[in-house]
């Protein structure tokens, strides 16, 4: 019976997609469902997109002794983006949703994903494990902050501004092909990887947004609960004043 009531209650979260590539995107998605063989499902595009992060993080991993496997990566960055891009989208393309589960599967995945490719780089040898580690805990700080205004708000916002998960992808993918040829920057006297630099600036930025989105979050549920809390009271009163 309470399994059934919570179903019953459910409801989504209203979904906020941006970034640059969002609108063609969203046509290659749709194109790429209507084409979708039937027995292909969302749980197995979930696997795969899981799988590509571990292939991601295992080749970062030999990069550093093979810088070739840079390329590797790129390929699964593709194979990624199929993956967790269309396992939701074919759900609801096929008005299969299962919407609690889809949405606590699909972002485990994406933590442990985030673990694997983050965590490859961290071994690798272009990025420091200290810089990983920061860039790492950046990211499930945004990640819890998306999650509790989801269930707080019912807003799903998984982009912001002109960077989503594609857009950095695409980041990542140029980095790499950067990194192939030079892993290194020398600014005058100092030497950096290239993938430490980028970290400090992701891991900074994705701090700013998050420490702002709290604040914006948190003073937009004060004002809803204060006026909830002004309503009933406006409506208890009256009944205190009535028994008397």
């Amino acid at each position: 019976m309470a399994a059934a009531t919570a179903t019953a209650v459910f409801k989504e979260a209203r979904r906020e997609v941006q970034g640059i590539t969002a609108s063609l995107e969203q046509r290659a998605i749709r194109f790429l469902c209507a084409r979708m063989p039937a027995w292909v499902g969302s749980d197995h595009l979930t696997a795969l997109g899981l799988a590509a992060t571990a292939g991601i993080g295992l080749a970062y991993t030999l990069s550093r002794s093979a810088p070739a496997w840079l390329h590797a990566v790129n390929l699964l960055l593709v194979v990624n983006w199929f993956g967790d891009s269309l396992d939701g989208s074919l759900a609801r393309y096929r008005r299969t949703e299962r919407p609690r589960y889809g949405f606590y599967v699909d972002h485990v995945v994406d933590a442990i994903g985030a673990l694997f490719v983050i965590g490859g780089l961290g071994l690798s040898g272009l990025m420091s494990p200290a810089c990983a580690a920061v860039l790492l805990i950046a990211y499930y700080l945004m990640a819890i902050h998306v999650y509790l205004t989801t269930y707080t708000a019912g807003t799903f916002k998984i982009s912001y501004g002109a960077i989503g998960g594609t857009e950095l992808r695409l980041l990542l993918a140029a980095a790499n092909l950067i990194a192939w040829r030079w892993p290194s920057l020398s600014i005058g006297p100092l030497a950096w990887r290239l993938f430490d630099g980028l970290a400090v600036v992701m891991a900074g930025g994705l701090l700013v947004v998050f420490g702002a989105s709290v604040v914006r979050v948190a003073l937009a549920l004060r004002r809803e609960d204060t006026r909830a809390l002004a309503a009933r009271s406006a409506v208890i009163e009256p009944g205190h004043r009535q028994g008397r």
